[in-house]
């Protein structure tokens, strides 16, 4: 039996000197709790209380448990409503990991609305690409790509469509692929995690379509490659998501759409646990109405996926014209 159950029946039982109204008010049977308050004595090596056919009196240990376990008690109680109150209404501390190239994304922007609706909650944010969930002590991790980690509950929240995109400079001079596989001849700049013998991933009708590239430049995070793909030195394959506003300027130009990768994901992962705080619910509830299948972020995306493609096949067919002018590369 819990420790702190025989300490509340010890206390009610010195309390109302009398264990029929201890166990009446405890919900218990007077056996069970004359059961509880010797079992207490047991753990202790002492008597705590006097019993007699008419009445129960303290010893002068009772009186001493009784004492010291006041504030003990209060301690616990206090602590039980706060933490009913965290099961029930959003607050407390979350501690969230996220991607570093989330940092300058809408991840601040989302967080910040979070906060104005439940100011009672106050949030750590990690930004990082590793992290152990368990062993940092983190609430919730959002993550690119699959979850292979058994011990972990993922929510799928949006579908980071994959783009392949170089500069129209480089297009020009290199010539535009029709297929994955030609990119093996082309100049890669890659992401670290993609390996140290990188391999781009696409799919063609549900197949997987594996190409070893050759790369010129790694980075741990897109930025840098993003700007050396501007300058025409190479081609990049990152979430349409970190590249968008290049693509609408024309700066990057994306070609094989038609092959991208289906099961890049952004997804909140955290640990399985029966009772998670209304704070983590309240913020996956919250993340999932943003950017969720359903939401409207999602709908916005799949109609520039579509615009993305009908300007990518415009590109290919002005490119593919000798007598099309440099400018015509652009999206």
């Amino acid at each position: 039996m819990d420790s702190l159950d025989l300490l509340r029946t010890f206390r009610e039982v010195a309390m109302q000197g009398s264990f029929s109204k201890a166990a009446k008010r405890l919900g218990l049977s007077k056996a069970t709790a004359s059961k509880y308050v010797a079992e207490l004595e047991t753990r202790f090596g002492v008597r705590l209380l006097n019993r007699s056919t008419r009445s129960v009196s303290l010893t002068d240990a009772g009186s001493l448990l009784l004492e010291r376990s006041q504030p003990v008690m209060e301690m616990v109680e206090l602590t039980q409503v706060e933490l009913q109150e965290r099961a029930n209404q959003p607050r407390g501390r979350l501690r969230i990991a996220a991607p570093v190239g989330m940092a300058s994304g809408d991840l601040p922007n989302l967080l910040a609305e979070f906060l104005g609706y439940y100011p009672d909650v106050n949030i750590s944010l990690q930004l990082t690409n590793q992290v152990d969930l368990a062993e940092e002590g983190i609430d919730v991790g959002l993550r690119f790509g699959p979850i292979e980690d058994e011990n972990l509950i993922v929510r799928r929240l949006l579908c980071m469509q994959m783009v392949v995109c170089a500069s129209p400079v480089y297009w020009r001079k290199h010539g535009m692929p029709k297929r994955p596989e030609e990119l093996a001849e082309h100049t890669a700049l890659t992401l670290v995690r993609q390996g140290i013998d990188p391999t781009w991933r696409f799919e063609e009708r549900g197949r997987k379509i594996d190409v070893p590239v050759k790369s010129r430049m790694e980075a741990s995070e897109a930025g840098p490659l993003i700007n050396v793909a501007m300058r025409g030195l190479g081609v990049i394959y990152v979430p349409a998501l970190v590249v968008q506003p290049h693509l609408d300027h024309g700066e990057l130009v994306p070609v094989l759409g038609e092959f991208s990768r289906k099961d890049m994901w952004l997804s909140a992962a955290y640990l399985q646990r029966r009772h998670n705080s209304a704070a983590l619910r309240a913020l996956l509830d919250f993340l999932e109405s943003r950017i969720g299948p359903k939401s409207n972020y999602a709908k916005r995306q799949a109609q520039c996926q579509a615009l993305q493609k009908e300007a990518e096949g415009k590109t290919t067919d002005k490119t593919a014209s000798p007598a099309a002018p440099a400018a015509s590369a652009t999206v």
